[in-house]
């Protein structure tokens, strides 16, 4: 769609997604009963009382990284830790905190000039939520019966020995699936997004948005959403090819997964050289118009994922180079909390753990070049909404220019065991006449000779280099 129009915020934001339980605890008060110590082994069940409290408090903290977006995993009130099973969509968990803790939380955000995207889980619901737990007590005699998928009674909401007569999430019994052709119940949700919003979240993260499968649910979705607030930004979890929701009409962009994984393959596993790396990259983003792929969502690890550092066998210097890749390509990059600062983990529950706050615990070397990272896509709009080219792709080094009318750089990385000496072409559809290229990290000056430049890069490390223009 030709105005087709992403919030001009995401593209130059910073987000950093939180798991509210195992952030920060700023309101013990708060805690559950069976609240666990903090820092204990995470499980699919325990809690460790992080509150949006402790969200506020971290503030801070992180300003002082560079953030300016947080997307906050579910806050509304479920019986779990990861609260996918929501049974009030218009509460927050009284294990997080209240409507008030909510509104300081906004407030103080927006005061600082930062942004809160929420959860949104419209798929489906716990087994607690009022329509669903009266079709539970009341059977076919339930006016709910409509907005589940019920095949036939009794339904088995409980008992695991019997198979559940009702549509679920991956046939999870706890979390029942809405109908969204129930116009009762497309109500009812569009209620919720509009509501949230004009309480000051700033946008929805989708959870599973591809299993309602319904284009016309989700245009009216972004309608109420836009109507509410048309700065609202709308991503979706979409793991594969998202185009069928980013024609302009549905989400503004989506989690950027294949991202993650050609990461995975090229700089954690090893198992993809650069030139397969560079061939699939340029097609991924060149898949999305321009307004989505600049409002990409771009993570190396979220709470449905080994850790990034875990993933890259503990090495930090792979680690290092996914993050000087995620900074330094187009869309938004997120930081999944405590990848930053090294910690470990396998997929859930292990990657929802506690998060370190003592500094001593902390790799100094990876959270130092996550911090010089952002400021560098801070620097320069070539990083946010310039421009991109792959120059030079040879078995496991890659070198990339990202440009706009004010800056032009250039990216190379060495995801090898050897220094890495080459030619690199500054092609004149990427680059303006180069008269130098400066290295942004130690000011070294390097001279092109006509339209190419030979450079050094160390083993498993990165060159940033800054063209300087001339006439050359």
């Amino acid at each position: 769609m030709n105005d087709f129009h992403t919030p001009d915020w995401v593209k130059h934001a910073v987000f950093y997604q939180i798991f509210p339980d195992r952030f920060a605890n700023g309101d013990p008060t708060n805690d559950p009963a069976n609240v666990q110590p903090w820092g204990t082994p995470p499980t699919p069940h325990n809690f460790m009382g992080g509150d949006l409290q402790g969200i506020l408090q971290k503030l801070g903290y992180l300003q002082e990284l560079g953030i300016t977006a947080i997307y906050l995993n579910p806050i509304f009130q479920a019986t779990s830790n990861h609260r996918y099973n929501t049974y009030d969509y218009f509460r927050i968990d009284p294990k997080l905190g209240t409507m008030e803790d909510f509104q300081s939380l906004v407030q103080e955000m927006h005061r600082r000039g930062m942004r809160l995207i929420l959860d949104g889980v419209f798929n489906h619901c716990g087994r607690g939520f009022y329509a669903f737990h009266d079709v539970v007590e009341n059977g076919k005699h339930s006016p709910y019966v409509g907005w589940f998928h019920i095949k036939r009674f009794p339904i088995f909401p409980y008992d695991g020995r019997k198979k559940a007569n009702y549509e679920s999430w991956w046939g999870i019994r706890s979390l029942p699936k809405f109908n969204t052709d129930n116009p009762q119940v497309r109500q009812f949700l569009l209620s919720v997004a509009r509501y949230w919003i004009e309480q000051g979240a700033d946008g929805w993260r989708l959870d599973v948005p591809n299993e309602i499968d319904d284009d016309t649910f989700w245009r009216e979705f972004r309608q109420v959403v836009k109507s509410a607030n048309p700065d609202a930004y709308i991503v979706g979890e979409i793991w594969k090819d998202a185009k069928r929701w980013l024609q302009g009409d549905q989400f503004d962009s989506v989690m950027n997964y294949p991202l993650r994984d050609l990461c995975v393959e090229f700089l954690a596993k090893g198992t993809m050289d650069a030139p397969a790396f560079a061939t699939k990259l340029t097609r991924l983003f060149r898949r999305y118009p321009s307004e989505a792929t600049y409002a990409l969502l771009n993570l190396l690890g979220s709470h449905d994922t080994a850790r990034w550092l875990t993933v890259c066998g503990d090495d930090v210097r792979r680690a290092m180079l996914g993050y000087t890749l995620l900074f330094t390509l187009p869309g938004a990059p997120c930081i999944y909390y405590g990848d930053e600062i090294g910690m470990t983990g396998e997929a859930d529950p292990h990657c929802r753990a506690c998060f370190e706050w003592d500094r001593r615990k902390w790799n100094r070397r990876l959270y130092q070049h996550v911090r010089a990272l952002i400021a560098l896509r801070k620097s320069s709009t070539a990083w946010r909404t310039g421009a991109l080219e792959v120059l030079c792709a040879e078995a496991n080094v890659l070198a990339y220019a990202r440009w706009d009318a004010a800056d032009a750089f250039v990216v190379i990385i060495n995801n090898s065991q050897r220094r890495w000496e080459g030619v690199i072409p500054l092609r004149k559809r990427s680059l303006p006449p180069v008269a130098a290229l400066q290295d942004v990290q130690n000011g070294e000056t390097v001279i092109p000779r006509g339209r190419v430049v030979r450079m050094s890069v160390s083993p498993y490390s990165h060159r940033v280099l800054q063209a300087k223009q001339g006439c050359g």
